[in-house]
């Protein structure tokens, strides 16, 4: 049951089907792969890879062209600091909004009839299905990003309905959560449509031809705050007993009892039609005339009999006294499961849980080895603390461990502690504080009932309380909350967003009927601490036997977990990673005197966006190609592959008639070109441009498109090559501009470097750096480590450092194909007569390394000339290649800069 070799490892590449897991052997994928998968999943994942690969055909104009500038253009988003970065959205959430869609746009699945011609298992019949309406389920891990499908998912459905004649989706959405908890996480994203506008859901007016963000007129409704009610245009946020009608009964802040009131799929007492609020959510909901549903956390809905259900039908039958229908039913969940674990038939697409740890879009779970566990016994006594205190002292250390990790990176880890019920709360929560200091008054108590809900009951507490409750259990992330270790009968079971979990403690088993999954139980400790990296992260699990053969019974679904040396000696060494710093706490250093700053210069090398109708394509001066003779069997199938992973894009299978369309082939170069050129739009323009090549310039003489032989002509590798290099030197030719100068525009300084993580491997504490440690690359790691040895004894080095992502520092540059790309160096030296040195090491050479170090020589030379007016540093570099370094290792850097001089007197235009 493990993941396929090949698996890819980047949450952003395309998931082929044929890679993706199953639970069983490898060796039976060919025949079981389909039976063992959720039984809509398989056939649907084939076909809407099938879809995908040919372009998105068949789906609507508006489908197309907001999945176009969802998944095939660059978007960079603005950060904090005011620097932007690259925003793109993981591939299983882009399968399961391409999954809905084509399911409703292509395929026009309407009802459950519609969705069993995908059963792949042969066992699913429509009296599994209990809904008339359409109703996807969506499947995804826990912190895979289930939010981000809803804003997507219903952005489309909002301009499908506003551009599409006839479309029968809605512009009003009902959302809903299951309990407060999950609300106050959708109100932080919903609150202001921020999610809207913050994430690239919107497109820019004017893409395909639409003013979206002019005509995307949203108004927002939490709760009962219900403002004026349009026709269409609003987004009801709730959680679900705001939907019923008054005559079902509703826990609320008002009970003598609260324990339904913080996790039961229920909320706080809906305000009705008082003198405080005219408006009833419920009654609202059902007089509107279009409308979709979005249920969060959907495992809820997993008994028709359930008030929930009830409630959605409930709409759909008001709908249909109007002779209207709800229009669509999204459900998202980690764990779509019945009580009798089944999973719900309505699941059209999955990304499981072993998939998001393989990608590091959770946190990797971790157990102690054998010789840990062997260390742990259960003492004889009736106080649990007794009982279970070497389980206790062992999260103890493990927890200060990264604890004191994660500090240094300006992140506060959290202990969990799960208990057997609600009595022992506050014994083992005192307990922690008696052996742990730093846990004194840092610990939080949460008194639940067995199935996760917050009790009243057994802590005895007011709702002032209990709200104050709630709100610092959604704060321990933050240092504003003194808490650093929640102690609870179970850990919340959803909606509770903490991320910074990175021990769990189980001292109690779990039996079936507490309809809890193993998964669930993981869940609030598998959310990533840090974004924009893609390090791995660990959560520790240990507890008593039963606990641990609860958690490894996900084993099944494909969850493996390392095992690793916990407590003692063999703990207190284990490194999960390695954070460097500026080594400020350091004795022997003065990080004054060892700091280097480096001028920040402006760009030199920019893209300009010219319009791309200025392109000639009879003056590329390209060898004219001979047309190949294909036979008519040979046409039928014709593939085209993406020009930098050549992974198959794009397949055109021909009818009886012989039919293709050129179109989509055209089309098809043309997204590449500008996809692959970081180009946004341009497309309208260099869409003819392609055209004309392929008919009038590409074969020796004009040819016809519509020729089935000339289209499978265009697939063949040597076509595409000569197409994509000559247009890619023509746009660059055309776009790309040397401001022939550089100015000052601030300082990096090596001192200012972050705390970051990396991956535990070979490093050197160095004393002539502001760091506390050189780590080398991963594969260069031989070299650069050597390199740094000698920087470290060199008599005329006065301080260096490695060039780390977190410094900053890289330039601009033009590759050996004339794109525009990036390059950051690999160290930078000052030596005893205040010249700064940029280093570049190779173990291997590269095509583009010509070019970069071109680039680095005018940096150098432009850096000098920009400095003068400071006090005149002067900039040079060296070029490192290992196999000279490991035969002529000089004694001084003034022997490495007189041998070593590789580069230095080539002209500087590369």
């Amino acid at each position: 049951m493990a993941l396929h070799p090949n698996f890819p490892r980047s949450p952003y590449e395309i998931l082929p089907p044929d890679l993706r897991w199953f639970p069983a052997a490898e060796e039976r994928r060919s025949t079981a792969y389909e039976k063992l998968l959720p039984p809509l999943v398989a056939k649907v994942r084939e076909e809407v890879k099938a879809w995908r690969d040919a372009d998105y055909a068949g789906a609507s104009a508006t489908s197309r062209a907001l999945l176009a500038w969802w998944f095939d253009t660059d978007h960079l988003i603005e950060q904090a600091d005011g620097t932007q970065s690259q925003f793109r959205y993981y591939f299983a959430q882009r399968e399961a909004v391409e999954t809905v869609i084509w399911l409703y746009d292509v395929r026009g699945a309407r009802d459950k009839f519609d969705l069993l011609r995908f059963d792949a298992s042969g066992a699913v019949s429509s009296n599994m299905f209990d809904e008339d309406w359409p109703r996807f389920v969506v499947k995804m891990a826990t912190g895979a990003g289930k939010t981000k499908v809803l804003s997507l998912l219903i952005a489309w459905s909002y301009f499908h309905k506003l551009y599409e004649p006839g479309s029968a989706l809605a512009r009003n959405f009902l959302v809903i959560a299951p309990n407060i908890i999950v609300l106050d996480r959708l109100r932080a994203d919903f609150d202001g449509l921020r999610i809207f506008f913050n994430d690239p859901v919107l497109p820019d007016n004017g893409h395909a031809g639409h003013n979206w963000r002019d005509d995307f007129q949203i108004a927002l409704h939490i709760q009962d705050d219900v403002r004026i009610v349009r026709p269409t245009g609003n987004i009801f946020l709730s959680n679900i007993h705001r939907v019923y009608l008054g005559e079902v009964p509703e826990p609320s802040l008002d009970d003598d009892d609260l324990r339904n009131y913080f996790l039961a799929p229920f909320g706080a007492k809906p305000v009705g039609k008082t003198t405080d609020s005219k408006t009833d959510l419920g009654e609202i909901v059902r007089e509107i005339d279009e409308l979709a549903v979005f249920n969060d956390e959907a495992h809820h809905i997993h008994d028709p009999r359930m008030a929930w259900f009830q409630c959605i039908q409930d709409i759909h039958h008001q709908l249909l006294q109007k002779d209207l229908r709800l229009a669509l039913q999204i459900d998202v969940t980690a764990t779509p499961r019945h009580d009798n674990g089944a999973i719900f038939v309505q699941t059209v697409s999955d990304y499981p849980l072993v998939e998001a740890i393989a990608q590091n879009v959770v946190k990797h779970p971790v157990l102690p080895d054998a010789a840990s566990r062997a260390k742990l016994a259960e003492h004889k006594s009736p106080i649990i603390t007794e009982k279970y205190a070497d389980y206790l002292q062992l999260g103890v250390e493990e927890w200060r461990k990264s604890y004191a990790e994660h500090k240094q990176l300006g992140k506060k880890a959290v202990l969990f502690v799960m208990v057997d019920d609600t009595k022992n709360c506050d014994e083992v929560g005192g307990y922690l504080q008696k052996i742990c200091p730093e846990l004194q008054d840092a610990v939080l108590v949460i008194h639940t009932k067995n199935n996760g809900e917050i009790s009243e009951a057994a802590s005895g507490k007011s709702k002032e309380e209990l709200e104050l409750l709630r709100k610092q259990s959604n704060e321990i992330d933050t240092w504003k909350s003194p808490f650093k270790a929640i102690v609870s009968v179970l850990m919340l079971k959803e909606g509770w967003d903490v991320r910074n979990v990175t021990t769990v403690v189980g001292l109690r088993a779990y039996a079936a009927k507490s309809n809890i999954l193993p998964e669930q139980t993981l869940g609030r400790g598998l959310r990533r601490m840090y974004f924009g990296s893609d390090e791995r992260e660990t959560v520790s699990v240990m507890g008593t036997p039963a606990f641990m053969d609860f958690v490894e019974s996900i084993q099944s679904e494909g969850v493996t977990f390392e095992r690793v040396a916990m407590g003692g000696a063999g703990g207190h060494n284990r490194q999960d990673s390695l954070v460097v710093e500026v080594d400020k706490d350091a004795a022997d250093k003065d990080i004054d005197a060892l700091d280097i700053a480096l001028p920040r210069l402006t760009r030199r090398f920019n893209r300009e966006f010219k319009d791309l109708g200025e392109l000639d394509p009879a003056a590329f001066g390209n060898a004219k190609l001979p047309i190949k003779s294909f036979t008519p069997e040979e046409t039928r199938e014709i593939v085209f592959k993406t020009m930098l992973d050549s992974e198959i894009d794009h397949t055109i299978q021909l009818d009886s008639n012989g039919a293709a369309d050129y179109r989509s082939v055209v089309g098809f170069f043309a997204r590449q070109l500008l996809k692959d050129l970081c180009l946004v739009g341009g497309y309208d323009q260099l869409y003819p441009k392609v055209k004309a090549f392929m008919r009038d310039h590409l074969f020796t003489g004009p040819v016809d498109l519509d020729d089935p032989v000339i289209l499978r002509n265009l697939s063949e590798p040597e076509v595409s090559k000569v197409l994509f290099d000559h247009f890619r030197a023509a746009i660059n030719a055309l776009t790309i501009h040397d401001s022939g100068s550089s100015r000052i525009e601030g300082q990096i300084r090596l001192r200012d470097t972050r705390p970051f993580r990396t991956e535990p491997r070979g490093f050197l504490p160095a004393k002539r750096s502001v760091f506390n440690r050189i780590v080398g690359e991963g594969r260069a790691d031989g070299l650069e480590l050597d390199f740094a040895s000698f920087l470290e004894t060199a008599p005329d080095v006065q301080a260096f450092g490695k060039n780390y992502m977190a410094v900053g520092f890289k330039l601009d540059y033009v590759k050996a194909n004339g794109d525009l790309s990036t390059y950051t160096p690999d160290f930078i030296v000052r030596t005893a007569d205040g010249a700064v040195w940029i280093i570049e090491t190779k173990g291997r050479e590269e095509l583009d390394v010509p070019q970069k170090m071109a680039r680095l020589k005018q940096w150098c030379a432009d850096a000098t000339e920009a400095s003068k007016s400071d006090g005149g540093t002067c900039y040079g570099f060296v070029y490192v290649d290992q196999e000279s370094f490991a035969q002529h290792k000089p004694s001084s850097f003034a022997g490495l800069a007189s041998t070593f001089r590789e580069y230095q007197n080539e002209s500087s235009e590369g």
